[in-house]
């Protein structure tokens, strides 16, 4: 990792930029995938599950054989893990439910909103090297609490036609059986317009590669919803001397793991604390299966000692990471500071994988510098929110000459008249 100590500010910007993989010609085969999508539906699916995942597919369509195979394949220790898992992200995401409230903004005239479910979505999940089954814990849930009528899974297989257990299993304990073998962006480009046997969704949930970063991308500017701008995984640990190096470098390489262009950043105000990073960063990674990958991502990380702990909570704030950790003596009295930040994690104990699996938060966050205007996915992003008003004789009495003015002033007359013509009739009886 590269060590800064105090820079000035005016090198910040160059500083918060993410490291990007070469994507040469990215967008134009992102672009080809979804247009043969399109014109082809299945058939162009099944050619390229042929030439990128290795395996000739006859169906696209999970079976409930395979199904109900799945659960066999799973040990008790993990389905009890999911089990509890699954309990603490539903209460969290129960929590979010709110009753609206009628308001009078004056009298006769009163407003409310309603939360409407999105009817269909569509979901995303990763099954490569790193099958995150964690993720349909993270986005099935919500929907689920939201209430969409129509919940489908779209994940890769291998080249024998089979998807990982953990994530059919996962699928369907919350009961989301509709699940489809297919992956990268033609599973993006499937659920944006739809193929034979796979439905077209309103809005597209779910991480991926650049691939399918890509493909969500291109689709939203078609009009598709999808649930918030992606990339690389990343996070930021503000660390004082109380910290422990240990619980840090195991923080940093949780991310790093996730890939060659994740980013994993230490602000310090204790200027001996990289060194004791570096050597528990060395210890750690050797005994990890992705040493590779995650010495990738850390050649593409940093430290930066600064003078003090307001300081690191500057740059964290232009930095505005996805996820933020605060090995830092009493966290909470900072809470004030934090302006940017997809999720946090507060006090030594309290580590990002934690938000990964398991404590009820959802995974699923901003990243790229976009948690300075997005949140993570929550029940919210599973509703849509349609506004009503009703207005009485009295209330149009009291607010017609307001709106009559303001239309007149805009030139729109008949907007005006709209109000005009009722107070008339009012007045005439």
């Amino acid at each position: 990792m590269k060590l800064y100590k105090n820079p000035p500010q005016s090198e910040w910007d160059n500083l918060v930029k993410r490291p990007v993989l070469d994507s040469e010609n990215l967008e134009e085969l992102v672009k080809q995938i979804i247009d043969e999508v399109k014109i082809s539906g299945d058939k162009a699916l099944k050619n390229f599950a042929l030439k990128f995942d290795k395996v000739n597919l006859e169906n696209l369509i999970v079976s409930q054989t395979e199904i109900e195979s799945a659960s066999g394949k799973i040990y008790s220790e993990l389905k009890t893990a999911i089990s509890i898992a699954a309990a603490n992200i539903k209460k969290f995401h129960l929590s979010q439910i709110n009753s609206e409230l009628s308001v009078e903004t004056m009298k006769g005239v009163s407003c409310w909103r309603k939360s409407v479910p999105i009817e269909n979505v569509g979901l995303y999940i990763p099954g490569g090297s790193a099958p995150l089954f964690s993720t349909i814990l993270m986005l099935g849930i919500p929907a689920q609490i939201a209430g969409c009528k129509r919940i489908i899974l779209c994940t890769p297989c291998d080249e024998n036609g089979q998807i990982n257990p953990a994530i059919l299993y996962t699928a369907t304990n919350l009961g989301i059986t509709e699940i489809y073998k297919i992956g990268g962006a033609q599973a993006i480009a499937a659920m944006a317009y739809g193929t034979e046997c796979i439905p077209k969704v309103d809005k597209i949930f779910g991480p991926g590669n650049q691939y399918v970063t890509k493909a969500k991308e291109l689709v939203q500017k078609n009009g598709i919803a999808i649930d918030l701008p992606a990339g690389p995984s990343e996070v930021l640990v503000i660390a004082d001397e109380n910290a422990d190096a240990d619980f840090i470098a195991s923080d940093l390489l949780s991310q790093a793991e996730h890939g060659a262009d994740s980013q994993v950043i230490l602000l310090t105000d204790d200027i001996s604390m990289p060194e004791k990073i570096k050597y528990s960063l060395n210890g750690q990674l050797k005994i990890l299966p992705r040493e590779n990958i995650a010495q990738k991502a850390i050649e593409n990380s940093f430290v930066v000692v600064f003078d003090s702990i307001d300081r690191c909570f500057e740059f964290s704030n232009l930095y505005a990471p996805e996820h933020l950790i605060l090995a830092i003596e009493n966290a909470e009295n900072y809470i004030a500071q934090i302006q940017n930040a997809g999720s946090v994690f507060l006090g030594n104990y309290t580590c990002e994988s934690a938000g990964d699996y398991a404590s009820g938060t959802n995974h699923t966050l901003p990243t790229n510098g976009y948690a300075k205007s997005h949140s993570g996915v929550s029940l919210d992003s599973f509703v849509k929110k349609i506004t009503f008003q009703k207005i009485t004789k009295e209330g149009l009495q009291s607010i017609g000459q307001t709106i009559e003015v303001m239309a007149e002033a805009e030139q729109l007359l008949a907007h005006k008249n709209a109000v005009s013509i009722r107070l008339k009739k009012i007045n005439n009886e």
